[in-house]
């Protein structure tokens, strides 16, 4: 039976440490139905699956940016140790490692979501560059249509020429 499991849950345990999107061990542990400490287990014992661009373990600062910006409640979550973040390519290694058709199912839902993300940061990186484009045309354009401006009054206020004036004169 298929697991049941949101978008929107995934996602919001999905972090950027390091500067690349990663997962925590304690939320793939929930996610694919095993204890936390039974994952790392898995992990130690298959540790040449999991290079470090694969799996790496937060240091102090990383955790305490974490609770400082409420991605978990507090230390006491993580059970007392420093937690592994796995990469895309770790989570779809745990599949692997834990072999239970939940782990599997699940690491698939991850890794979709993950190319989502991935389709909608290039999305969004192409219109950002088209908004730069048009911003620097009509930047070009702004200059142009200032010195239109700026010749049209001078046309508005050309000296008028004093004019004889037509008509009789009277010899007074």
């Amino acid at each position: 039976m298929p697991v049941e499991i949101s978008n929107d849950t995934i996602e919001n345990k999905i972090f950027l440490i390091r500067n690349q999107k990663v997962m925590i061990d304690r939320d793939l542990a929930e996610l694919y139905g095993v204890k936390p400490i039974r994952l790392r287990e898995q992990v130690k014992r298959n540790v040449a699956r999991f290079p470090a661009n694969f799996m790496f373990q937060l240091n102090e600062d990383e955790v305490e940016m974490m609770v400082s910006q409420n991605a978990i409640p507090s230390k006491k979550h993580l059970g007392g140790y420093l937690p592994y973040a796995f990469t895309e390519h770790g989570i779809l290694m745990l599949a692997n490692v834990l072999r239970s058709e939940t782990a599997i199912e699940v690491s698939i839902r991850i890794i979709e979501i993950f190319v989502k993300l991935r389709e909608m940061l290039f999305t969004h990186k192409d219109i950002l560059l088209k908004l730069e484009q048009i911003e620097k045309k009509v930047t070009g354009h702004d200059e142009n249509i200032q010195l239109i401006f700026k010749y049209l009054k001078q046309l508005l206020n050309i000296p008028k020429p004093e004019r004889r004036q037509i008509g009789f004169k009277r010899n007074d």
